[in-house]
């Protein structure tokens, strides 16, 4: 059992000399993560961890890539893809210019399946995507737009499903198995490190996505990016969560009306 007196001071020198903030993450599921990294690295203590990660910047990159949760596919959810297609496309086809954010990109999967989607409703050429995430490893792993071909079958069933009009297979080709993406679909899109935990509001957006990264963080957290969320959005902007997220956590959730109740999608009131 981790002591939590030296999780804390361990998060407290990261912050310092790092300017990553872990003080408000859901503690069971980060302290699982650091046991976890600490096992694998045969770490003995949180003394030992914390003077690898101080001394090491690489071994802190390292525990970073163990400590933030990359969990995603294309189209995950296939009928959150549907909803948007269905429910928030039509209105924002009426905007001139739109600007969405993907808050928590992780390595790609999620923004390539927007971009899909916005290209198959003729709005890709007049969107500006953001895409953002804490690690900037991830954030060069999405800029390359390269997924194992092992996982194309999967995520074609649940492109099919999110409503998509072609084939998947037409917007990749194959390479020593992995599948490469066009790079038309990132003409649009602008990646670059953002921590929703100590950064601020950074423009406005008529759709901001921020699926599955909510349920990391302890109550006083997420209502500090709703509060940024609240910020970035234009009037009448689209919030998108996950399944297991809602605003009722938010600090003021009559700033948001539902759209889709079982998707998880807002639309910020006024």
């Amino acid at each position: 059992m981790l002591d939590n007196v030296q999780v804390d001071d361990l998060f407290e020198e990261l912050l310092k000399q790092y300017g990553y903030d872990f003080r408000d993450y859901s503690r069971a599921s980060v302290l699982r993560r650091v046991s976890r990294f600490m096992t694998h690295t045969r770490l003995p203590d949180l003394h030992s961890l914390k003077l690898a990660t101080l001394k090491d910047p690489q071994f802190f990159e390292y525990f970073l890539q163990e400590i933030t949760v990359n969990v995603t596919e294309m189209f995950r959810d296939p009928s959150f893809f549907l909803a948007l297609r269905q429910k928030v496309v039509p209105i924002l086809s009426t905007y001139p210019y739109i600007k969405i954010w993907d808050a928590g990109c992780s390595t790609g999967e999620e923004i390539f399946s927007l971009a899909i989607l916005l290209k198959e409703e003729n709005l890709l050429k007049r969107t500006r995507i953001y895409a953002t995430d804490i690690n900037q490893k991830v954030l060069r792993q999405a800029k390359e737009g390269i997924f194992p071909m092992a996982h194309m079958v999967h995520y074609t069933k649940n492109y099919q499903k999110a409503g998509g009009k072609y084939s998947l297979s037409d917007y990749y080709h194959a390479h020593h198995g992995g599948a490469i993406f066009d790079s038309t679909l990132l003409e649009n899109i602008i990646f670059y490190p953002h921590n929703l935990a100590t950064d601020e509001s950074f423009n406005e957006f008529h759709l901001i996505i921020c699926r599955n990264v909510l349920i990391y963080f302890n109550k006083q957290l997420q209502e500090r990016v709703f509060g940024l969320f609240l910020k970035s959005l234009a009037p009448l902007g689209y919030l998108g969560l996950g399944k297991k997220e809602s605003v009722l956590f938010a600090a003021k959730p009559e700033f948001f009306e539902s759209i889709d109740k079982e998707e998880k999608i807002y639309r910020r009131t006024y």
